[in-house]
């Protein structure tokens, strides 16, 4: 019997980037699952700031080399990987000199949000789906993590779900007091209208006026788990409504939580 697989989307994940508590969860959790016997893969952007010296990152040349369009232009995709630091388990970082160069994560050195960050996220979460198809690694489960990832479950749904690769995996999505939705411009909506999708697609990620990224991702996953102890109330109300399986994160538990969590959803 073939080992189930399961495939990390985070924005990101220690010893790499220490930004949030993202960073150790998925640190903690992925290689907990590898090392129960899963085919384990991660994807994550590769930010300036990682020494890629010191983590030993190096290019998939037969990966990289796609071009990744946002709002028409051409951006190029570069694959480079690595080990986990005391583990077999690989970590893919997708790269981009216009996107990921820079020294910092998501703000300027004033604290203020890129004001690319919007074209930044659709590359990554087109980028992570086009880097599935190219793997040609179906995984059972998609697990996000991380504002940067939410509109992977609506790309999985509208756009890539009849793709072999994609048809059998389940959506997670952990969803954490963290969000940039607010800082977005009007034009996230023709930003993130890839592929064939129209404005209207993009329907549940409005709030009013508001750009609602988790609540936008909430709509099209098959499990939820509850990264944070209390959120706004916007997301509150789409967790209350989202009909998905749910788990509430405890760090006493949570590892042994989320592998009956997958083996469940899997069954189903």
């Amino acid at each position: 019997m073939s080992k189930q697989r399961v495939l990390y989307v985070t924005q990101e994940m220690s010893p790499y980037t220490t930004l949030s508590d993202i960073s150790g969860i998925v640190n903690q959790l992925a290689p907990h699952v590898y090392n129960k016997g899963f085919e384990v893969r991660v994807l994550m952007p590769r930010y300036g700031l990682i020494n890629e010296r010191r983590h030993k990152l190096h290019e998939v040349v037969r990966l990289s080399g796609m071009n990744i369009i946002v709002d028409d232009d051409d951006f190029p995709l570069i694959i480079k990987v690595a080990s986990l630091p005391g583990s077999r388990m690989q970590v893919y970082f997708l790269d981009n000199e216009e996107f990921f160069k820079r020294k910092a994560i998501f703000d300027d050195e004033n604290g203020k949000p890129f004001t690319d960050n919007t074209d930044r996220m659709v590359f990554f979460c087109k980028g992570v789906m086009e880097t599935l198809k190219k793997f040609g690694w179906a995984p059972d489960i998609i697990h996000c993590h991380g504002w940067l990832t939410s509109l992977i479950p609506m790309y999985h749904q509208k756009l890539y779900k009849q793709d072999p690769i994609f048809q059998d995996a389940k959506m997670i999505y952990s969803v954490y007091n963290d969000s940039y939705g607010p800082t977005f411009k009007s034009n996230f909506f023709e930003k993130a209208r890839i592929n064939d999708l129209e404005e209207s697609d993009l329907d549940d990620y409005r709030e009013g006026k508001k750009i609602a990224l988790h609540e936008g991702a909430l709509k099209y996953v098959d499990g939820l788990i509850l990264g944070s102890e209390s959120y706004d109330s916007s997301v509150q109300k789409a967790i209350d409504e989202c009909t998905a399986p749910k788990i509430q994160h405890d760090n006493e538990v949570f590892l042994q939580d989320s592998l009956d969590f997958y083996s469940k959803l899997i069954a189903e």
